[in-house]
């Protein structure tokens, strides 16, 4: 099984879905959207596997979207039709990344995320669509774009934190250390960098042994509870939004900005007032 941005194998009962774009800090372009949405398919057709674990090659599990590629894209769509945006266009487009991060959820075999490094913006939906969550207690997880140009479209955080914390960094766009992250109950753990991968394998080997009908029954009933509190009409109102945010004067004016001056420099200046993400010259 080959995909052009993740490295896929298999082996124990564990299938192992590795972004694979290093040199991009497997930021999220369109391909490794339809490679996610193929890689857990591979891995739910495959009858000898019953865990899946999701984790990042390089520095870092998944910086977000492509900023680089996605604000050239967004102006050149935009600019075709003569300056005008279609929102329900942008709201299909958007919906169909929603639904690759939610093969994740919606993945009858369970899914472990590890994460290390940095994980933020859209790169949270693909650790937050997941069942559980192992994180390196340096890494940091956090959605930036909700300071300005984005909105969370799976909001998850809203479903795996309580109302205080998921406004908090809502609001802010802050983020959460592993430690942090497991104190707060979003991660089941955080170990050192070194540990994270043994730590990870040895509960995806131990979900490993248990039928694989009593796995996605106890998956569903869970999520069942989920998706009965309308976890499906929020993730439609935050696409929606999520539209509206790039759209806004403020939003546009951004764009501009990163593809003026870099998009390093337009997240710079986004996050200078935090001391966080782009400031710290990461």
């Amino acid at each position: 099984m080959s995909f052009e941005t993740i490295e896929y194998s298999t082996g124990d009962g564990i299938a192992r879905l590795v972004l694979n774009r290093p040199e991009r800090m497997n930021a999220i372009n369109t391909q490794l959207v339809t490679d996610l949405r193929s890689a857990v398919a591979a891995a739910n057709e495959d009858a000898a596997v019953r865990v899946l674990i999701l984790s990042g090659a390089g520095r870092a599990f998944c910086a977000g979207y492509d900023l680089d590629w996605g604000t050239k894209a967004e102006d050149a769509s935009q600019k075709a039709m003569s300056g005008q945006w279609d929102p329900v266009r942008d709201y299909l487009g958007m919906s169909r990344n929603v639904r690759a991060y939610m093969s994740l959820w919606e993945s009858p075999k369970p899914v472990i995320a590890q994460v290390h490094g940095w994980c933020v913006g859209g790169g949270t939906d693909l650790a937050l669509c997941s069942d559980l969550i192992y994180m390196a207690e340096d890494a940091q997880i956090g959605y930036p774009p909700a300071r300005i140009w984005g909105e969370p479209t799976t909001m998850m955080w809203v479903y795996r934190l309580g109302l205080e914390h998921a406004k908090r960094l809502m609001l802010s766009g802050e983020s959460l250390t592993g430690v942090e992250a497991e104190r707060l109950g979003l991660a089941s753990k955080a170990v050192s960098v070194e540990q994270l991968a043994g730590v990870a394998e040895t509960m995806a080997r131990k979900l490993a042994t248990i039928p694989l009908n009593q796995l996605v029954m106890s998956k569903l009933l869970v999520n069942q509870a989920y998706e009965n509190m309308g976890l499906r009409t929020t993730q439609m109102l935050g696409t929606v939004f999520d539209g509206i945010a790039r759209h806004t004067p403020e939003g546009v004016a951004w764009r501009d900005e990163a593809m003026r001056d870099g998009f390093r420099e337009a997240v710079r200046r986004r996050d200078a007032p935090f001391g966080d993400y782009g400031e710290r010259g990461r």
